[in-house]
């Protein structure tokens, strides 16, 4: 698994949303979510021409957000493939688009040493023989004309995953989505990809096995608040919006203090953070989504080292509670969240460090040991990091990195 250690060692990566849902503009469950009828849905395709698309601007993109891999949409719930795939005239190539837009994004990001992963819908709601239930995200049940049938979807599946894990160079993960909701065998494809792929990485979404990695959603896990530090590999995904994860016209955008906070607090716990975008229908980047991959981008250049080669750490306490990293002797205080005062204690080490510094501006960190009025009677004299900026730096999330002059324990 030295490929995979690799890849989660490179902590941000970007993933895009984008189909034909971008041209309403609403939300990438338009289909399911609106009630349109798959005739009417599908006319939509019809209309797909991204005169914008340029995959070396949604590289240029990820990189000046920090972001080193990349994870795209080849199918979503509504079945449209972004390949030229040979199983559905429901595909990219029989669009006025006419090209393989994974081709051109494979191509763009082999050259340019970003990984590359595939998201891939168990459900699809397009296929006449996929066996709508009125489970989750599919239809409430066959449309006329449709023939459901299990297993002749699986080999719909295995023949997609196929092509994709074989035409379009190397691939550093497969990402799929709602396998466990389908609730269905198909345990041969897991095995496939990775005789396909050789050292790719399987997130825990398709079926029959965990995979090699889980992916708590927005923040809708509470596994992911009650771990201090991860036990696995996790991958915790978000969207730059709050509505939808493709492109929407009006969409509420998050702060940016919220995303900062959030991609904190999951690296400082040992994960790593996938956050989305959707390209508007003509493949450009929203300006305001650009614009806060931009300040991700500003923030993470400046407190990546608090991220690289280090631990997640549980013997150094503060207070109030913050995430920890170490390497070695360098400890990293992460203030995901705003703190109530401009102070910081260090609880359980006794001995003034040999220096404090503010990651984002390299400002040194005033340290005291002076006892402190709330705690005369038990004279216990925590460090205490003092004069924080708390109010300049309201809207991001400071990072402080400690050199310990001693063991935490002041021994």
């Amino acid at each position: 698994m030295g490929e995979a250690r690799e890849l989660f060692a490179r902590r941000l990566g970007l993933f895009i949303h984008w189909g034909i849902y971008a041209i309403p503009g609403w939300q990438e469950q338009h289909q399911l979510r609106l009630r349109v009828p798959r005739v009417e849905y599908a006319r939509l395709a019809e209309q797909f021409s991204p005169s914008a698309f340029d995959p070396d601007a949604w590289i240029d993109v990820a990189e000046a957000a920090g972001m080193s891999y990349l994870v795209f949409t080849t199918k979503h719930l509504d079945g449209f493939c972004l390949w030229d795939t040979q199983t559905t005239d429901f595909r990219v190539t029989r669009t006025p688009c006419a090209r393989d837009v994974l081709a051109q994004l494979a191509t763009a990001c082999h050259r340019r040493h970003m990984p590359l992963g595939l998201y891939f819908s168990a459900i699809d709601l397009h296929c006449p023989f996929y066996p709508n239930r009125g489970q989750g995200h599919e239809l409430a049940g066959p449309e006329p004309g449709d023939t459901p049938d299990w297993e002749r979807f699986v080999g719909y599946m295995e023949q997609q995953v196929r092509e994709l894990c074989t035409g379009y160079g190397k691939l550093a993960m497969f990402w799929w989505d709602s396998g466990p909701e389908i609730a269905l065998p198909a345990p041969h494809l897991n095995p496939l990809i990775r005789e396909l792929q050789p050292g790719i990485l399987i997130n825990n979404r398709g079926f029959s096995d965990d995979g090699d990695f889980s992916t708590p959603e927005r923040d809708f896990d509470p596994d992911l608040g009650a771990q201090t530090r991860f036990t696995g590999a996790v991958e915790a995904c978000q969207s730059v919006g709050v509505e939808s994860w493709g492109w929407r016209e009006d969409e509420d955008y998050f702060s940016d203090r919220y995303l900062l906070g959030e991609i904190d607090r999951v690296l400082a716990r040992g994960g790593n953070y996938l956050l989305n975008v959707g390209p508007r229908p003509d493949g450009a980047i929203d300006a305001q989504a650009a614009r806060i991959l931009s300040v991700v981008g500003k923030w993470y250049d400046t407190i990546r080292e608090a991220f690289t080669e280090v631990e997640a750490a549980d013997d150094i306490t503060t207070e109030p509670a913050v995430p920890v990293t170490r390497r070695g002797d360098t400890v990293y205080l992460h203030l995901h969240r705003p703190l109530n005062a401009r102070r910081l204690l260090l609880t359980n080490v006794r001995c003034l460090p040999k220096r404090a510094v503010l990651l984002n501006d390299g400002r040194q960190i005033r340290c005291s040991t002076d006892l402190l009025p709330w705690r005369h009677r038990t004279g216990q004299r925590p460090v205490r990091l003092c004069d924080l900026p708390v109010d300049e730096y309201a809207g991001s999330v400071m990072v402080v990195r400690v050199d310990l002059a001693t063991t935490p324990d002041g021994n």
